[in-house]
């Protein structure tokens, strides 16, 4: 299912508008990242295997818990940097020598 840069990007933008979302309930709003964070977080570790995916999920979760950053694109920005600054390409081979 996140195999893809295209769709890592797609389902992280459709995470990063359900977690501003909360905006659109004055009050109560914030209350539903209580829910959200863990989710979040969890979702950014499928996405992103590794370290990478481990770091992304706890700021991520720090990010949906702490009131009023709700409107940082943690999905997006993960994304981002994996493939355009850290440059990791989803087709590498590793080939080994059994020699």
């Amino acid at each position: 299912m996140f195999k893809s840069k295209r769709s890592k990007l797609i389902f992280g933008i459709i995470f990063d508008l359900v977690g501003m979302a909360s905006y659109l309930i004055p009050g109560i709003g914030e209350a539903t990242d209580i829910g959200w964070a863990p989710i979040a977080g969890f979702l950014m570790t499928k996405l992103y295997p590794g370290k990478t995916g481990v770091t992304a999920g706890i700021i991520t979760t720090i990010e949906e818990l702490v009131p009023g950053l709700d409107v940082i694109p943690t999905f997006t920005i993960t994304w981002v940097y994996v493939y355009l600054i850290k440059k990791e390409d989803p087709e590498t081979v590793i080939e080994v020598d059994a020699t």
